[in-house]
């Protein structure tokens, strides 16, 4: 019997769909884990698990990508199975990483590479934990903010020190408003991103850092007001960031981060 050219053809574009089907069901997704804490601030900043969740339906935009959000480090230890990125967005990170039981789960991770970013006040460790915590967070981050030690603000445009780098694509530089820390310790880590406060002093807002465990890390002093996380460039950046730290490519024009401005408002004021 034979078969005509046309049906032979059909039947082989069938079988190489059903197998690429197959292939990307099979394929393991990049697990990225985000978390939040309960509010600790006036309603309309630092909304720690509303943005979270709203970062992670920015993640899930990128294709091979599943997100977890956990209110507080997760109890359960299923949900670090193949996590390739950390994302915090609490108060000083450096204690909630490092004091408590969890620490060893943490040093595991990142000695594995597991890629870790940190947004506002997670950037820091407490300047009287400095000496204890320091040395361990400093490894991690490559810089870090000293809490307290100085805030200031206004509106600054958003630099961009190293253009090139991937976090920086798919946005350019544009008028900011933030609270801003100043004086950040930057150690291993190259600074990414500078702002001028209102009394003219330039700060350093952003800054990556490539551990020797060939992990990755993003810090930013940026993201007290909600208001910022609506604004799409902003968004961008920060996700942009958390691709990079799991190691995964940031597309030329920068990560979609367009979820609606229904998603984006405020939840319902407590």
């Amino acid at each position: 019997m034979i078969i005509p050219l046309r049906k032979m053809l059909v039947a082989l574009f069938s079988l190489l769909l059903s197998c690429g089907t197959m292939l990307a069901a099979d394929t393991p997704k990049t697990r990225i884990l985000l978390i939040g804490k309960n509010p600790d601030h006036p309603y309309g900043s630092h909304m720690y698990m509303h943005t979270c969740e709203i970062l992670a339906r920015c993640l899930e935009r990128t294709p091979g990508v599943e997100t977890v959000v956990s209110n507080g480090w997760p109890k359960d230890p299923k949900l670090l199975e193949g996590v390739k990125a950390i994302v915090v967005y609490t108060s000083p990170a450096a204690e909630l990483l490092l004091e408590g039981p969890h620490r060893a789960q943490v040093d595991a991770l990142m000695k594995k590479g597991v890629g870790l970013v940190t947004i506002h006040w997670a950037s820091s460790v407490n300047k009287n934990n400095l000496d204890t915590l320091g040395p361990t967070w400093l490894r991690y981050m490559g810089a870090t903010w000293v809490s307290n030690v100085g805030l200031s603000g206004g509106k600054s445009p958003l630099k961009q020190l190293l253009p090139e780098h991937p976090i920086c694509r798919g946005w350019k530089e544009y008028t900011i408003e933030d609270e801003y820390y100043l004086d950040p310790v930057i150690k291993q880590a190259k600074p990414l991103l500078q702002v001028r406060e209102r009394k003219g002093k330039e700060v350093v807002v952003g800054w990556v850092h490539e551990r020797a465990d060939g992990g990755r890390a993003f810090g930013t002093t940026l993201g007290h007001p909600y208001s910022n996380f609506q604004i799409e460039a902003f968004r961008r950046m920060l996700v942009n960031a958390i691709l990079w730290s799991a190691h995964l490519e940031v597309p030329r024009d920068g990560a979609p981060v367009d979820i609606g401005a229904k998603a984006l408002a405020l939840p319902p004021k407590p």
